[in-house]
């Protein structure tokens, strides 16, 4: 059964973390000055195009880095 495009799967995988108090202010107030009302979509969005970033970032190239900058 396909999805339809923009259809969302459904979340059943649960990830669960801790932090010190320090960050967990942080967050509040980044949270509170860019008026972010779903804290668990800011969450995945963040850490899902970190991963993205890096993993684009590390894609294996036919010629390394110092031979491409020549």
């Amino acid at each position: 059964m396909k999805q339809k495009k923009g259809a969302q799967l459904p979340r059943t995988k649960h990830v669960n973390f801790s932090l010190n108090e320090e960050e967990y202010n942080l967050i509040c107030s980044y949270v509170k000055k860019y008026k972010i009302s779903n804290k668990s979509r800011w969450y995945r969005e963040t850490i899902i195009s970190h991963i993205l970033k890096n993993l684009d970032q590390d894609y294996p190239t036919l010629f390394g880095e110092n031979e491409m900058r020549r």
